[in-house]
C-alpha cells in the first residue's frame, strides 16, 4: 500500500483533496498518480520529464505487441526501457505497473523481470477487480527465455 501527501496552496476552499492519498489496487484511473508518487529521479526537474520516462511504458507495451504479432524480439531495447523504468519507479512500482499495463502479455515480461530478479512471488491488487497475481502460475515464453540468455 503507497501513500502520497497533496498539498494545497490555494486557500481553504480547493476542491482537490488533501492529506494522504491511499493506493491499494492499481487501476488505469489511479495508475498515474501510483507513478507519481513512486517516481524518484533527482535531474527531473519538470513534469514534461517525468512524462518522458512514462513514455518507455509505450514503447515496451509497443515492442512487446509487435513481437507477440510475429515481429522480430528486440530485447535488448525492452531490457533497456525496463532498465530504465526501474531505475526511476523502483521495483516494486515497476513490477506493479507492467502487470497492470501488459496484463496480457505476461509470459513475455516475465522473462525480462525475472532477469533483473525483481520479480516478487506474488503482484497484489491489479486492475478494477484487484486481482493477485502469483507469478510461479505465468508460463514464459521459452523464445523469449533463450533471447535473454544470450544477452
Amino acid at each position: 500500500m503507497s501513500t502520497f501527501a497533496l498539498r494545497i496552496t490555494s486557500g481553504d476552499e480547493s476542491p482537490y483533496p488533501t492529506g494522504n492519498v491511499t493506493i491499494e489496487s492499481l487501476t488505469e484511473k489511479n495508475w498515474l498518480l501510483y507513478a507519481m508518487q513512486n517516481y524518484d529521479n533527482p535531474c527531473c526537474h519538470t513534469t514534461s520529464e517525468f512524462y518522458e520516462d512514462i513514455k518507455r511504458l509505450k514503447y515496451v507495451k509497443k515492442l512487446v505487441t509487435q513481437y507477440e504479432n510475429g515481429g522480430e524480439l528486440k530485447e535488448k531495447l525492452i531490457l533497456n526501457h525496463v532498465i530504465a523504468l526501474g531505475n526511476v519507479l523502483g521495483p516494486d512500482a515497476l513490477v506493479r505497473i507492467l502487470f497492470l499495463k501488459l496484463r496480457e502479455h505476461l509470459g513475455i515480461i516475465k522473462p525480462f523481470l525475472v532477469m533483473l530478479n525483481v520479480l516478487p512471488a506474488v503482484v497484489v491488487a491489479i486492475g478494477r477487480d484487484a486481482r493477485d497475481y502469483r507469478t510461479d502460475e505465468i508460463v514464459m515464453d521459452m523464445r523469449v527465455v533463450a533471447a535473454l540468455r544470450r544477452v
